[in-house]
């Protein structure tokens, strides 16, 4: 049975000269199976959600869950979706918005930890926050998300 998430790609432009004009927010994996991975393991704040909600909802409540602030209001861009290597179907909305990383606090998942050690130990979903220029993001992301940055990059290029 394939799995259905939804997600925000947030992103912010810049006019500041030690900033990228373009960055986007992504959050990496917390606990012990992340810890050492970097590329390819970032993603978009997202989680799964059920056939009868509402993605858009889904992706809101999931950005609050996994940051601990409320997803910025405003318009939102459709960026389609995609699918992972798991199967996994990710449904993404483009927001602009400004978060201060160093603020997020996520909620927590339980795991035994060490395997098979009867020890329960309890690990935030993301264990930090960061703003990326697109050809980094492309790098950080989970690969199948990658297409995300891209398709925000010809929305944005596009004529209003």
């Amino acid at each position: 049975m394939a799995k259905f998430s939804a997600g925000l790609l947030v992103y912010r432009l810049s006019l500041a000269k030690d900033r990228p004009p373009l960055e986007v927010l992504l959050v990496h994996p917390g606990g012990p199976y992340w810890a050492r991975k970097d590329d390819h393991a970032w993603s978009i704040p997202k989680g799964e959600y059920l056939a009868d909600e509402d993605p858009w909802l889904a992706a809101q409540r999931e950005f609050r869950e996994e940051l601990g602030v409320p997803a910025p209001a405003g318009p939102a861009l459709d960026l389609g979706s995609v699918t992972q290597s798991g199967g996994k179907r990710v449904q993404a909305w483009a927001v602009a918005g400004n978060l201060d990383v160093s603020i997020i606090e996520s909620n927590t998942f339980d795991l035994e930890w060490p395997p098979r050690s009867g020890e329960i130990q309890t690990f935030p979903e993301v264990d930090r926050a960061a703003w990326f220029a697109p050809t980094v993001a492309r790098m950080k992301l989970v690969a199948a998300q990658a297409t995300f940055v891209d398709r925000l990059l010809d929305a944005l290029a596009e004529p209003a």
